[in-house]
Parts: structure tokens; sequence; C-alpha cells
């Protein structure tokens, strides 16, 4: 029966919003968090789920994934990426603009929430585009697409390279408070390089992307967000100059939030040796001093969210020349497994911060609903089990690709339960 009550029993509840770690019950009733506490009393046709053992935090929210729908349904629907987000523990994810058609217009918005609907799967947000038509040349019509129900704008795998553009934006989107997220390279320095440069680059004999691409464009955004105000989203952060410049940018008072990825804090471009196009991604893998500058970016804050930039390509498409394949992995089922076995595992951050990076701070960042049990907040929530050792397969992802560099990886820490507005939208 839909719509009854849903008791959690016994879990370890984590939720840094409210200083929350520690045994307890969590009542969810009427779409929203009733009461978290001990012995909570069982209303009448309530459902109860027995939590001892596993951890209960504020749903999971991704806020930078691909689902390329529409015009690129082979790789991946609204469906099947809702879904996947799901079985990995996100109740909500935040979907790129760069389909086809882009997302740039209120049209495009409104079919990307209406498809998240009918997924019933986890919440799907749509961010529209910078530029008409991730041109790069004039500003999208922002206050429409704001109007939709787009929740931030970006031109994410487009680096917005003209700088009166990115001000405009900046400026402009103050008036909605919704933040500019940029993907941030400087084309005139990496637009043929198929991966990190240095000393592997050479050895392969594949065109590389320096770090200064990146850093230049990170220093350009950010004295562009001290001059308007305004709020910079800095995209998959690879470098560790890009790292220190938003740290002193977060002294200085600069509004800059900023993600770090799975891949770039687990894996350097030597993953790419054999010519592996499931290790070929934008911003590219880079040395062992940047992956761990990353790292550090998360632990202090610096890098304050963790998102997977989940980039799904067919088996095909994949399958080319180097030179040839796409940029790009899918992570949504495989991130929690690697925060809870390399980063939280390994003493870079406690569990209750790792909430935090992945929960209560994508939230803030995209003014999202949710990222907390606060009574009366959207009942979202992940339930996940931090001891199970399982292996990544592929082969049972519920995503349509199938193209990550994890393969093989045996992980501790899966989800279990993902709860959206009260309702187990998946259960394994």
């Amino acid at each position: 029966m839909r719509g009854r009550p849903l008791v959690l029993r016994g879990g370890r509840v984590v939720d840094p919003s409210r200083g929350l770690d520690g045994v307890m019950d969590l009542l969810l009733a009427g779409g929203v968090v009733a009461r978290v506490g001990r012995d909570i009393e069982t209303p009448e046709g309530a459902r109860i789920l027995d939590v001892a053992g596993l951890v209960v935090t504020p749903g999971l929210i991704d806020i930078h994934v691909h689902l390329r729908e529409p015009g690129g349904e082979h790789k991946e629907t609204i469906e099947s990426g809702a879904r996947a987000a799901a079985a990995g523990g996100f109740t909500a994810i935040c979907a790129m603009p760069n389909t086809s058609p882009v997302i740039d217009s209120a049209a495009t918005v409104g079919y990307v929430l209406a498809e998240g609907r009918r997924a019933a799967a986890a919440r799907v947000y749509p961010v529209g585009c910078i530029s008409q038509g991730q041109k790069g040349e004039r500003l999208t019509e922002i206050g429409e697409l704001v109007d939709a129900g787009a929740v931030a704008v970006t031109d994410d795998g487009h680096p917005v390279m003209d700088s009166g553009l990115m001000r405009l934006a900046l400026e402009y989107s103050q008036i909605f408070g919704i933040p500019v997220a940029d993907h941030p390279e400087d084309l005139g320095l990496s637009r043929t390089g198929v991966m990190n440069e240095g000393v592997v680059s050479s050895r392969l004999g594949l065109r590389g992307k320096p770090n200064a691409s990146e850093d230049i464009h990170i220093v350009r955004d950010l004295i562009l967000a001290e001059m308007t105000g305004g709020h910079i989203h800095l995209q998959h952060v690879s470098t560790r100059g890009g790292v220190e410049a938003i740290r002193q940018a977060k002294a200085r008072g600069v509004r800059v939030t900023a993600e770090a990825t799975p891949h770039h804090l687990v894996l350097t471009d030597d993953a790419v040796e054999g010519y592996r196009t499931d290790a070929k991604m934008n911003p590219p893998l880079r040395v062992a001093d940047d992956m761990a500058a990353v790292r550090e970016g998360l632990r202090d804050g610096t890098l304050d969210t963790y998102a997977t930039d989940h980039a799904p390509h067919h088996y095909d498409e994949k399958e080319q020349a180097f030179d040839d394949a796409p940029f790009g992995i899918v992570g949504l089922e495989t991130s929690l497994g690697i925060m809870i076995t390399r980063v939280v595992g390994e003493g870079l951050l406690d569990l209750s911060t790792a909430v935090e990076r992945m929960s209560c701070a994508p939230a803030r960042a995209f003014n999202l609903p949710g990222g907390t049990l606060m009574e009366g907040a959207p009942a979202d929530v992940t339930v996940f089990d931090p001891a199970e050792e399982w292996v990544v397969d592929p082969g049972e992802f519920l995503s349509r690709s199938r193209n990550t560099p994890f393969t093989g990886w045996r992980l501790t820490g899966r989800n279990r339960y993902t709860i959206v507005g009260g309702e187990v939208v998946y259960e394994r």
C-alpha cells in the first residue's frame, strides 16, 4: 500500500545537518520526515524496516549526471539513469544539459522533469544551458529556464570561453538565486588533447591536456565570481593548482563551490596504460600529486561536494581507437562504494563528513530540497551497509552503459534501500 507511514528501526542515523550520529529510529509519513528518535511508536498500518547494523542518512545527491536523453537514449535514458542512481543510493540527481537537443528552453526543461517523475526513482532536477545551443555566444533566457524548473545553468562539456558571457551569466543568475556551473578548461591549451599531458602521454604517443588549461580557467572564473558577487560552481576539479586557487578564493569570501569526482580521488593517468578507453575522461586523470591535492581538497572542504560526472557511453563507442573514443565513465552505482572503501576506509574523511559531502553540501550548493533529516524535510533517505564487501561487475548495473575503469574492484559499503518521498524506490 503506497502512502502509508514507514518506520526505520535501529539503524545508525548519521545526519551532519543536525549533528546526529547514533542508533535510533526514523518515522517517515506524509512524504516528510515526521520524527527521529529512540523507541518511536509505530503508527497503525505503518511498514517497518529493521535496519539494525545499517547506516541511515539524508538521501544522497549527485549534482553532476549525464542522462543523455533526449537524443542519446542508446547510452542512457532519464528512466534508466534515475534507476541506476537509486540503486547507487542517490535520492536526487541533477541532469546536465548537453543532450540533443540541448536543455536551453523551457520546453526541454519540462521534458526532463516529466520523464524524471515518470521514472519514479531518484528525483531528477534539470540543469539548463548558459548559452543558446551551448555555442558560447548568447545567453539563454535564464529566467524562463528557472521558472520551468532548472536548478542551475552550465554549458558542461563546453567550457564558456567568452569571459564577457560568463560575467553576464554570473550577474544575471543572482536575480534567480542559482549557481552558474562551469567545466574549467582553456581550449586554446587543450582542445586536441585526449589525456593528461605528462610522462605517460609522451610514452603512449597521445596528445595531452596540461594542468595549465584547467588552472587558468578556474582562476578566470574565480575572478569573475569575485567581481560580480555571483555563485560559481566549479565542476570535476582535477589539478593541484586549481584546488589551491579555490582554497584561496574561499578564504577571500568568494562565492564558490566545487566538486571532487570518485575517479580523480583514486586513479592517476597510469590507468590509461594499454590505451584503456575506460580511463579516458575530461578533465583527464592526472598524476599522483594532483590526486593527493584533490583528496586534501575534499578533506578540508575546499572541494565541498562529491559528484560522479556520470557519463555513459555505448560499448561500441568506447571500443574505438583511444583518440576517437568519447570521454567519460559511469559512476552512479560505484560512487558510494568508492567513498566508503577508498576515502572513509583510508581515513581521509570520517563517515559523517562523507555524508556531508554526498548529501548536505550538494543540497546547499544547488539550493535543493533534502540533505537533512530535520522534521518536515522531504522523506528522502539512503540506507546502506558499511561493511558489505562486493566486486564491481558492470553486467549488474542498471545503467544502460558499462564504461567503468573499476571492473573487478573489491569494494566495501553498498546501498540497501533508497527512499524518495517516503516510498522505497530501490531495495536490494
